[in-house]
């Protein structure tokens, strides 16, 4: 029976939240103008090695095509 030892219940220090309708509605508001201000901010920009390799195929494409001056 040493080596048996019952486990002792869990205490929780829960104390309890009340309601209150105006204050949920300002973070409800809260809540989605964050939403709306980040997906805004978080707009990819286009990397310098994009327009790069874009202008080396414009270049590719005109020797190919278009020929020397």
């Amino acid at each position: 029976m040493l080596f048996l030892k019952r486990p002792k219940h869990r205490s929780f220090d829960y104390t309890p939240r009340f309601y209150d309708p105006e204050k949920d509605q300002n973070e409800e508001r809260k809540k989605r103008l964050k939403f709306r201000y980040n997906r805004v901010s978080k707009r990819k920009t286009t990397s310098p090695i994009f327009y790069l390799i874009i202008v080396l195929v414009i270049i590719f494409l005109y020797m190919r095509f278009g020929g020397y001056i």
